[in-house]
């Protein structure tokens, strides 16, 4: 069993949002994406406990907290849509009223699917369910609840999608604030209490408990017992005898309900005692990446336990080192039907294959999901390879900037930071505007790798030397904002553009540091060497220690903007204003003679009132989405 298709609409910061799966999944995005609220959504409809929580929903789960619409005098409803395919025997027996057909190819649902469609390999059966959560106008509260799909009753109505059902799914959801509490407890729905229903032994578990703590004797002492004895004497002179007889004490109320929110796992220290035994202490004294480490562990035994589980967990890399993110990673996909993760970690995305990452994207409110594809020029076997080195950080940005060559990958990003230093009003470092940076290797791989992030929903800036005007219009149709240079090489644009103080003391310090090559030694330079005969010298340096970023140090050594190329300041410049736009200059103020004027009847018009009474809005029966 494994989810397929994710819909969504009118929850949170999602106006509308459809997403694909193609089972092991890993979401990307920036921050603010839309990742956790896709898990959350998926949690309202297929999490067993989710809607024993109360309030199920509040105002600001709606989209812009818009929950009643006052011109059709209509609520406005929260609706979530998943389908889950890949269903065992066991489900489809249990599933078997609600059976739709999934087209794994054409990523749809089968409508009123004939015999022979359904015997076709890529078709197979599914179940379609979905959330409903609105505002009750007669209780001024918020409800919501889950429904399957198909069929719909004469009536109009739909079937409850019950917790047991929700369970024959196997759906659990680790969010990213992982303090143990809904693992290492035994609360209800935590992963403990799912491991004992799973092996059915809480009935004696909890009787067994309960039966231990009333004869466990607590508060014995003389002065304890003589309390209570005086306590027994003053009540009787108010109330007969057996009201109030023999009070004594116990550890708890002896609920279950008490053992639940009690009951604390201890786990040993390291530290010994006097007597040579191991302190134990509440596990939430434990580091936070052992608590992960352990939550992780119970989703094991829980995988080994049920055959088919649904895992969604955020951020798995948390306060764990690379080996144990990779082999938690592999584990929980080697034991579920569907691990899906979100994760800013490479070495958590290098495991999955390009077609199971999903980079998210919201613009306006609409959240699309785009699978990765293998980087143009790269081979799969060399992906693994090339990912952590050139495309991870790209694929985790929002902003792209494609370089022709490992120079400018050195330079750029220096320049970006002295600049930000020198005159931090006009100029920003790539890092703080969040560009990541990605060396094309040559300027035909220009245009491709522009084309491929920009499918991937990235903003893209490209920076490359001149070009002939057939590649320059490729390019310019690749990529959102292109900034060819006016000359053929870097180094070259460099040494030309940085003024002749800034090349001198440069030159002067390499000399000094012993880093000039013994190669070079005829020409190296000095006070009196003319400029061009220095432009020459430090030319036939970059070319010898070409890929160890001096181009970069040159720029970063620059005293001020003014000693940089124009070329480079003009680029940067305008990167940071495309992400970062200038504020709108300020209007003057109206001319005395306008200045009373009244404003026209159309802006002076009252807008309506966004939430009239509500009383008169119509209710949302459940449905779900068209």
């Amino acid at each position: 069993m494994h989810l397929v298709r994710v819909r969504v609409q009118n929850f949170r910061g999602i106006a509308y949002g459809e997403v694909h799966l193609n089972g092991h999944t890993a979401f990307i995005g920036d921050n603010n994406a839309g990742k956790s609220t896709l898990l959350e959504a998926v949690d309202l409809v297929l999490g067993p406990e989710r809607l024993s929580r109360r309030p199920v929903i509040d105002e600001h789960d709606f989209y812009a907290g818009t929950y009643v619409d006052p011109d059709k005098n209509e609520v406005v409803p929260i609706q979530i849509e998943v389908v889950v395919a890949g269903l065992s025997d066991e489900q489809l027996r249990h599933f078997r009223d609600h059976i739709e057909w999934w087209d794994s190819q054409a990523k749809t649902l089968l409508v009123g699917a004939p015999p022979e469609g359904t015997d076709a390999p890529h078709v197979g059966a599914a179940i379609r369910v979905f959330f409903n959560g609105w505002y009750d106008v007669e209780e001024d509260d918020f409800a919501g609840d889950t429904f399957y799909a198909t069929p719909e009753m004469p009536d109009g109505s739909y079937l409850r999608f019950s917790a047991p059902d929700k369970r024959k799914c196997g759906f659990l959801y680790l969010r990213t604030l992982r303090t143990g509490a809904r693992a290492l407890s035994l609360e209800r729905g935590s992963l403990l209490d799912v491991i004992l229903r799973l092996k059915e032994t809480r009935l004696t578990m909890w009787e067994d408990l309960l039966d231990q703590l009333r004869a466990l004797p607590v508060g014995e002492t003389e002065d304890i017992g003589e309390l209570l004895v005086a306590v027994q004497d003053a009540v009787r002179h108010y109330v007969p005898s057996d009201w109030a007889e023999q009070p004594h004490m116990r550890v708890s109320d002896l609920t279950r309900d008490m053992l639940r929110r009690t009951l604390t796992v201890f786990m040993g220290t390291g530290a010994k005692r006097p007597d040579g035994s191991v302190y134990s202490a509440p596990y939430q004294h434990q580091g936070t990446g052992t608590i992960n480490t352990l939550v992780l562990a119970l989703l094991s035994i829980i995988a080994e336990l049920k055959q088919s589980v649904i895992f969604a967990m955020e951020e798995p890399e948390i306060a764990l080192p690379p080996h144990t993110q990779k082999r938690i990673i592999n584990s929980l996909r080697q034991k579920s039907a569907q691990a899906i993760f979100t994760s800013h970690s490479p070495y958590v995305l290098e495991e999955f294959d390009p077609v199971q990452v999903v980079v998210l994207k919201r613009m306006a409110g609409v959240m699309t999901g785009v699978p990765a594809t293998y980087p143009p020029a790269v081979k799969p076997k060399a992906y693994r390879t090339e990912f952590k080195a050139r495309f991870c950080e790209a694929l985790l940005a929002r902003y792209v900037l494609v370089l022709e060559g490992r120079t400018e990958f050195d330079a750029l990003p220096a320049a970006a930071r002295r600049l930000a230093e020198l005159d931090p009003t006009r100029f920003k470092s790539l890092e703080n505007l969040g560009v990541a940076i990605v060396d094309a290797r040559g300027e035909t791989n220009v245009a491709p790798l522009g084309a491929f992030f920009r499918s991937l929903g990235k903003i893209v800036f490209a920076v490359f030397d001149k070009q002939s005007h057939e590649a320059l219009a490729t390019i310019n149709a690749s990529v959102d904002h292109a900034y060819e240079s006016a000359t053929k090489g870097f180094e070259n644009l460099v040494l030309y553009g940085v003024s002749e103080v800034a090349l001198r003391s440069y030159a002067a310090v390499v000399v000094a540091g012993g880093d000039w090559p013994q190669h070079l030694a005829a020409c190296t330079p000095t006070p009196a060497t003319p400029l061009a005969d220095l432009q020459a010298a430090l030319s036939s340096y970059f070319s010898w220690a070409k890929g160890g970023g001096d181009a970069g140090d040159l720029l970063a050594s620059c005293p001020t903007a003014s000693d940089m190329p124009e070329y480079v300041r003009t680029t940067l410049a305008a990167i940071k204003n495309v992400i970062e736009p200038p504020p709108l200059p300020t209007l003057p103020p109206l001319p005395p003679q306008l200045a009373g004027v009244p404003p026209p009847p159309e802006a002076a018009a009252e807008s309506p009132p966004l939430a009239p009474a509500y009383g008169k809005f119509q209710p949302s029966p459940p449905q779900p989405l068209a």
